[in-house]
């Protein structure tokens, strides 16, 4: 076994194809459960994917400030739920997964109640 310290695997490139990660569709990831033998496992209703903070805002192509603004709230709050350093709160994670439902209208709402 090879013995690498965090500074050599944070610098080390990365093995990930990240544009055929990206291009994996819904129907990609359920055909490949299935080629698993994973195809027919099922999740309870009551559970419920939790938003990433980051893959979020970058798929919103917004810095942490810019969606730190957006949100109304501390950019701090925002970096501390990127690293996971703070558990999102039910309230949080509600507001993060209507924003990755349509990004459009929940932030343009945002942007309206905080002009009024």
């Amino acid at each position: 076994m090879a013995k690498m310290s965090l500074n050599d695997l944070r610098t080390r490139a990365s093995t990930v194809d990240r544009a055929k990660l990206d291009a994996t569709t819904d129907e990609d990831i359920r055909r490949h459960k299935a080629e698993d033998g994973y195809g027919d496992m099922f999740l309870p209703e009551t559970v419920r994917e939790v938003v990433p903070p980051k893959a979020l805002r970058i798929r919103l192509a917004l810095t942490q400030q810019e969606m730190a603004d957006a949100l109304r709230i501390p950019v701090g709050t925002w970096r501390n739920w990127e690293q996971g350093r703070v558990a999102l709160d039910p309230a949080a994670r509600s507001l993060l997964t209507i924003v990755q439902t349509n990004p459009e209208i929940a932030l343009g709402a945002l942007r309206i109640s905080n002009e009024t």
